[in-house]
């Protein structure tokens, strides 16, 4: 298996996860919070969905100087407007993985605007699953505190 293969496993069982969890999710529940402060659940939703599309840009060393999503000003409808909305943003970043080579994953430095921090674009791949990881237990605990029955995501 090769490195690209590695990353793009990893970030799909990641993404068969997060799925579930947001796929449980009742209608009545997606302008739930645990407090003023914190994302609603449907915005949490799209906040992981989203970030597929910045991360492309990232990767691909694109300006993201006046960065805008293509989700700017769409309404929220529902969970699975949101997984289709998201289709294609997911697929043109995987595709992007798939092009680089080995020697690109480990030499490439890639410095996230948000914080500044260097990487080899390997390891911010990596990373970009422990993002979207670290909002699948902050979904998890939405879950529980909402009372609602979690699905095992552990296979």
């Amino acid at each position: 298996m090769t490195l690209n293969e590695i990353i793009i496993n990893h970030l799909k069982q990641v993404r068969r996860r997060s799925t579930m969890l947001w796929e449980s999710l009742p209608k009545e529940y997606y302008n739930w919070k645990p407090d003023n402060d914190a994302m609603t659940a449907i915005e949490l939703i799209r906040h992981v969905l989203q970030a597929d599309y910045g991360w492309n840009i990232i990767i691909n060393q694109g300006d993201m100087t006046n960065y805008t999503t293509p989700w700017e000003n769409l309404p929220y409808t529902s969970v699975q407007d949101e997984l289709e909305f998201a289709s294609p943003h997911r697929q043109t970043f995987l595709d992007s993985i798939k092009k680089f080579t080995q020697k690109e994953l480990e030499e490439i430095q890639i410095i996230h605007p948000g914080n500044g921090e260097k990487k080899n674009l390997a390891a911010y791949l990596l990373r970009i699953g422990y993002h979207e990881s670290v909002h699948a237990g902050q979904f998890l605990s939405y879950l529980r505190a909402m009372g609602i029955d979690r699905p095992f995501i552990w296979d």
